[in-house]
């Protein structure tokens, strides 16, 4: 390791600061000197750098009972702004979130996916017209990020395998020709993970199945997902449920996508609204289509905790439709076929599940700007 320098020590004791703001919203200059046991010229003149750089402000002053009343400071949570953009295949969500990862706009287009250059210029501009009328500017906007229901390269500039609306190969330069912003791909499950993730620090590792249209997967251990060799880490539905089964999407048949997403549980143009209405008010046809369904979920859960051994998160669309008792009978068809007698429940609601997906697909731009703070 190599001598610590006095710039190291300074950019680290800039970096202290404004993350001890970021955690704790609202601080004097006596209290982050005591906390951080800095001294106050030095708090001080890191407070002055980093009011200069636009992130913290003065924020009103503390009571005090004798002398003067200190100087509140606290963090600028729109210094910098991640935008997250949802493509299904009949319209796109639009939304943007600050630096707490909080939405602070968000926006809905009715868009029939199709694979031109004048959808993506479309889309670009409803983003273009979304960023300007919520009033950002362009420094503040860190990139915009695209969640899409495929895997991607890596590094975000490629959709690798995207049958549901046939964009395999698609570049995102596709969308980025017409933006200022950096641009990247995400894959729509891994999305959503990212922002359970966000939203619970305390999750290590987990299974997460974001239940939508589509099924998607995400494997997180040691709170970071997995995404393996190829990048397609977590595809779980495309897992085989049922050999010969059912058709898919992949070409495949039998998958974990035809029986366990809810386009498996719905009939055609019905929506989870009328389903689970149906479904609460008593309707015997929608119990029977949905005991059904929960036979196949819980093989699949089943299947899964017996490689991880883990908690099992359900997100996505379906998510804010389940209750506890849901779970609990989806518990006990789990614990029927499973080996093993476990006592505790494993399987749990997403916390986030609402704009779970481009809140994602915001937030690894939030991320990277305040690790490089």
């Amino acid at each position: 390791m190599g001598n610590i320098t006095l710039t190291d020590i300074k950019k680290n004791n800039y970096s202290l600061i404004y993350n001890l703001l970021y955690e704790q919203e609202k601080l004097s200059k006596q209290e982050i000197a005591n906390q951080l046991h800095l001294s106050l010229p030095t708090v001080t003149q890191n407070l002055v750098a980093l009011e200069e750089a636009g992130l913290i402000k003065k924020g009103g002053q503390f009571e005090s009972q004798v002398g003067r009343k200190a100087v509140a400071y606290t963090i600028c949570l729109q210094a910098g702004i991640g935008i997250g953009v949802e493509i299904l295949k009949k319209q796109i969500r639009i939304l943007a979130v600050d630096l707490k990862g909080r939405i602070c706009g968000c926006t809905e287009q009715k868009l029939l996916y199709r694979n031109d250059d004048a959808y993506y210029k479309e889309i670009a501009g409803f983003v273009s017209t979304f960023i300007r009328e919520s009033g950002f500017m362009k420094k503040q906007v860190l990139g915009i990020g695209f969640a899409v229901q495929g895997l991607t390269t890596a590094d975000g500039q490629e959709i690798i395998f995207g049958k549901t609306l046939g964009y395999t190969g698609l570049k995102i330069t596709a969308l980025s020709r017409y933006l200022e912003s950096p641009c990247m791909f995400l894959h729509d499950a891994k999305c959503a993970a990212a922002t359970e993730l966000w939203n619970r620090r305390d999750l290590t590792d987990a299974i997460y199945l974001s239940i939508g249209k589509h099924l998607g997967g995400a494997v997180i251990i040691g709170g970071q997902t997995v995404m393996g060799k190829q990048n397609h880490g977590g595809a779980v539905e495309h897992m085989t449920l049922i050999p010969k089964g059912r058709q898919c999407y992949c070409g495949k048949s039998g998958c974990m996508e035809t029986y366990c997403s809810v386009n498996a549980l719905l009939l055609e143009e019905e929506t989870l609204e009328e389903f689970f209405t149906g479904l609460r008010d008593g309707d015997k046809e929608k119990k029977r289509r949905f005991d059904e369904y929960l036979d196949h979920l819980s093989t699949a859960v089943n299947n899964l905790h017996m490689v991880m051994d883990c908690d099992v998160i359900l997100g996505g669309h379906m998510a804010p439709y389940l209750t506890e008792e849901d779970l609990q009978v989806l518990h006990e068809k789990v614990r029927e076929k499973s080996a093993f007698p476990d006592e505790q429940d494993f399987i749990f609601l997403s916390e986030s599940a609402k704009d779970s997906v481009p809140v994602g697909a915001a937030l690894g731009f939030v991320k990277e700007f305040l690790e490089e703070i």
